[in-house]
């Protein structure tokens, strides 16, 4: 738990390897003092993959304290560019093709908050009983959903459904969407990788996120994920924000009589 001059943030994560796979891709960071979450999954196979995702995280763990918002996505940017030129140096030294990691990031800065993402990892916020998706997936399916090419209910079963159009480590420089808003008390956020969504519905998110504190609701999104078979690497992470302590001048008085 981490308390800024706004809020406090309850974390939770977890991922798991899944039920198919036999490397862990995904990785995540947890930086609540410097108000950033992360998830990252990666795709290229054992040595590429898991080398892109565990980069991306390194490289934004140094992210320091930023002066401000637009600071602190110059900051954010600068770092992914790092990594996006780390693994496409490594995809070159091993001589593979395609190396990356779609990522989905959470910066709040005071009472702002902004998500960053590429690729199909999401961020969903419940806020008053009612979960919204803030991310859009980078898929071939979505953009197919948009030009209302499909429907709904083809791109559930659409043969090329999990194609990324957008990934870390595939073009020279990051290609990312932001979206941003005001923090409200009580709000929840959840980062998870695919590996969630392939499995668990939006509607079971919400209830599970909703009633349960967020390492509680890790776990048992997780579980219940592997329960379905977890075809995936899973990573999810789970915010609550809340009330900030009280500061010293907001403590109760005590009676004078207590004293004497």
């Amino acid at each position: 738990m981490h308390s800024s001059e706004f809020f406090t943030y309850l974390t939770g994560q977890a991922t798991d390897v899944g039920k198919v796979r036999s490397v862990n891709e995904d990785a995540f960071l947890s930086r609540p003092e410097a108000g950033l979450w992360v998830v990252a999954d990666g795709m290229g196979g054992h040595a590429a993959g898991d080398f892109a995702s565990d980069r991306i995280v390194r490289e934004l763990y140094s992210i320091g304290m930023p002066a401000s918002g637009a600071d602190f996505q110059a900051r954010f940017m600068e770092r992914l560019g790092r990594a996006n030129s780390a693994i496409l140096e490594h995809a070159r030294h091993l001589g593979v093709g395609t190396v990356g990691a779609t990522i989905v990031a959470l910066l709040i800065d005071g009472q702002d908050y902004a998500c960053i993402w590429a690729g199909d990892s999401r961020i969903y916020l419940l806020r008053d009983g009612v979960l919204a998706q803030q991310t859009r997936d980078h898929t071939e399916v979505q953009a197919l959903l948009d030009a209302g090419s499909v429907t709904p209910e083809q791109a559930e079963t659409w043969a090329r459904k999990n194609v990324i159009t957008r990934a870390v480590g595939v073009t020279r420089t990051p290609e990312c969407d932001v979206v941003g808003g005001r923090l409200k008390l009580g709000d929840r956020f959840v980062l998870c990788s695919d590996g969630l969504t392939g499995h668990i519905s939006d509607a079971e998110i919400a209830a599970i996120v909703g009633a349960h504190e967020p390492q509680d609701a890790c776990d048992r999104l997780i579980a219940l994920t592997l329960e379905r078979g977890a075809k995936d690497n899973v990573t999810v992470i789970v915010l609550h924000c809340l009330p900030p302590p009280a500061r010293p001048d907001e403590d109760i008085e005590p009676d004078p009589e207590i004293l004497e």
